[in-house]
């Protein structure tokens, strides 16, 4: 497999999950593989499993996107998926009425101002090539209101919409930088585990959280890391300003189903 051969791949947030898929296989695809994430043990850990490369970055501060500049000055695919959903450390509201404007705007600062500050740092890196692939990972979350999660759902929309405004940015530039959005939705990824626990439980429990996705499963992180490979790879070069929602038929309408 050689897909992306020759190009230089930088993916945020890539120690586990989603990230981590994307950068497996990317590898797998002969790509130069960049992991990064803000968690340096266990990014330098998934990066030698791999055998890529791994640079620290804590996507939130600007200061760490100019250090990776300096070291990674050139690259061909950028993916923004480094984010935060607010819940990391226990349940705090997340409601429009009762979230606390500082657990807002640590949400934003992450998953938003991350992706606003990846694309940038993938402009300057691209531009003198004058081609390259930004890939941003927003959610389904993105695309209807969640009301228990407001700022997570926010950030995953105005990720979206950000998407083609670069795409439209770097078109308007005669750059053929192209810039798209993913959209997963329930993907079996660790974010899942407190709730699914390991009891024998298990799987009821999972059954009721896809119970009203047409194909009543989780998606799998690999499923979302075949659609990056393809907007990464030259097979996508028409491709920008796109959006592409992985939710097992959720938004072709929840009562469908199977039959």
């Amino acid at each position: 497999m050689s897909r992306l051969s020759m190009k230089t791949c930088v993916v945020t947030g890539a120690a586990r999950g989603i990230g981590h898929a994307i950068a497996r296989r990317f590898h797998e695809e002969s790509a130069t593989v960049i992991l990064t994430d803000r968690d340096a043990e266990d990014g330098q850990a998934a990066a030698d499993a791999l055998g890529c490369r791994f640079e620290p970055l804590n996507v939130a501060e600007e200061a760490d996107w100019s250090r990776l500049a300096q070291v990674i000055p050139t690259v061909d695919v950028v993916v923004n998926n480094a984010g935060i959903t607010g819940f990391e450390d226990g349940f705090v509201p997340h409601d429009p009425e009762h979230a606390a404007l500082e657990d807002w705007r640590a949400v934003h600062r992450v998953n938003l101002d991350g992706t606003f500050l990846g694309c940038r740092y993938a402009i300057g890196a691209m531009k003198a090539a004058g081609a390259g692939s930004i890939i941003n990972i927003s959610s389904r979350s993105g695309l209807v209101g969640i009301p228990g999660a407001a700022a997570y759902a926010s950030s995953k929309a105005a990720i979206r919409n950000h998407s083609k405004t670069v795409a439209l940015y770097c078109a308007q530039k005669g750059w053929k930088i192209r810039c798209n959005s993913i959209h997963p939705a329930a993907i079996l990824t660790p974010i899942w585990e407190p709730m699914l626990g390991d009891g024998p439980d298990r799987a009821a429990k999972m059954a009721a959280l896809v119970a009203d996705t047409p194909l009543k499963r989780f998606g799998e992180p690999d499923e979302v890391a075949a659609i990056a490979v393809m907007l990464a790879s030259d097979e996508a070069t028409y491709i920008t300003g796109s959006e592409f929602n992985i939710d097992g038929g959720l938004l072709a309408g929840s009562a469908a189903s199977p039959g």
